[in-house]
């Protein structure tokens, strides 16, 4: 018979026509996102130990560490930042991490109109010495005639 093909798909658009709606209207209402989603990327400075297995397993190599020799010889972190225009997202960095200091987030909204849009940057910012002569009222000079 002739034109059943249409009538299925009439049949099709007619049911779809009636359900319940799925779209979000989405920077209005933000949708349900799994807590287990990769998305960007946090990062505890104060966790990191500065070991470079993040560094060594990423694939496309968009990790970068920077590090300093503290006080007492070690290791410490200056700046750590991943380029997320060529991250695959893979987790090998979140997996490896000893001390879990680089976590998946569910912030997916990532979108950038340059290239250094999509380089997120870390820095370890250093505690400011403490001004002695600050703490310490001055005494008030007075001019003797």
């Amino acid at each position: 018979m002739k034109g059943t093909g249409i009538l299925k798909g009439l049949g099709v658009t007619f049911k779809m026509f009636f359900r319940k709606k799925v779209t979000h209207e989405y920077p209005d209402v933000m949708p349900d996102i799994a807590p287990r989603s990769h998305g960007s990327f946090e990062f505890d400075a104060e966790k990191c130990i500065s070991c470079g297995i993040c560094v060594n397993e990423c694939p496309n190599g968009c990790i970068k560490l920077d590090t300093v020799l503290n006080e007492q010889g070690k290791k410490a972190l200056d700046k750590y930042s991943i380029n997320l225009g060529y991250c695959l997202f893979c987790g090998f960095c979140v997996d490896v991490c000893p001390k879990s200091a680089i976590t998946f987030s569910t912030n997916f909204e990532l979108g950038s109109y340059t290239k250094d849009g999509t380089i997120y940057t870390w820095r370890v910012e250093e505690p400011e010495p403490e001004d002695e002569s600050a703490e310490q009222p001055q005494a008030a000079a007075t001019a003797v005639e």
